[in-house]
């Protein structure tokens, strides 16, 4: 059995009185692609955001590979393993392709062989030159995903990483991901083809709350999931 990597335990989140989140239990073992998933207001952002310390926690605990890590700013919390790619692109627009990958290396104390291979890992070996503000939208998804993993994290989080990619682009993602062996990933996404085609387990949250966890096939003939989610979302 998998060593458990990440857990929460009773993780509450409550802003001027409504719980955003509320007493959720979750563990992610290592070497796992997890999906989260629920609909709009169901309180994926809160929750991602406290287990990367953006957001403080109400009630509850966030433990990283055994220690409790609650209490924690996000910065320390990248030291410990933890990368984290946002909703939108946040690479450095005046730098190459290049220098993004080498800085986001160094941060983690890697080195010039660790930026080659992260630029072929994701594809990019061939834009290494180019501005980063040059790229299409797409392959500025990618290069903040190769910046992630450029630090070698433990956990990798992607939080709607297929967001504004053209079809191709997002074939491309899948295969990507797909091929990262022996990195933990927690992906947030809506795109459900996307989830079940690339997620060992999914846990979906809905009204703060975990809602169902399982397999894709589980989760696809969940009938609560299909009337609070699958149901009404688009494919």
């Amino acid at each position: 059995m998998a060593t458990v990597i990440l857990e929460t335990r009773g993780l509450t989140k409550t802003y001027a009185g409504v719980q955003a989140n509320t007493d959720i239990d979750f563990d992610l073992p290592e070497g796992q692609i997890r999906a989260l998933i629920g609909p709009n207001g169901a309180g994926k952002t809160t929750f991602v955001g406290m287990l990367c310390g953006r957001i403080p926690v109400t009630r509850g605990k966030v433990i990283f590979d055994g220690r409790d890590i609650s209490g924690l700013p996000a910065h320390k919390r990248i030291t410990l393993g933890i990368a984290y790619t946002f909703q939108i692109t946040s690479v450095f627009a005046g730098l190459s392709v290049h220098e993004n990958i080498a800085l986001a290396a160094r941060r983690a104390g890697g080195n010039a062989a660790r930026v080659t291979e992260t630029l072929e890992r994701v594809g990019l070996a061939d834009r290494a030159d180019q501005t980063a503000g040059d790229l299409s939208y797409g392959h500025q998804r990618i290069l903040e995903i190769g910046m992630g993993l450029a630090q070698s994290p433990r956990l990798f989080i992607l939080d709607e990483p297929t967001q504004g990619l053209a079809e191709s682009e997002v074939a491309a993602f899948k295969t990507l991901i797909t091929g990262l062996k022996n990195t933990t990933i927690l992906l947030i996404e809506h795109n459900m083809s996307v989830v079940m085609e690339t997620a060992d387990y999914i846990t979906v949250l809905d009204q703060g709350m975990t809602l169902a966890e399982g397999t894709p096939d589980a989760i696809r003939a969940n009938r609560a999931v299909r009337a609070a989610y699958l149901g009404t979302a688009d494919a």
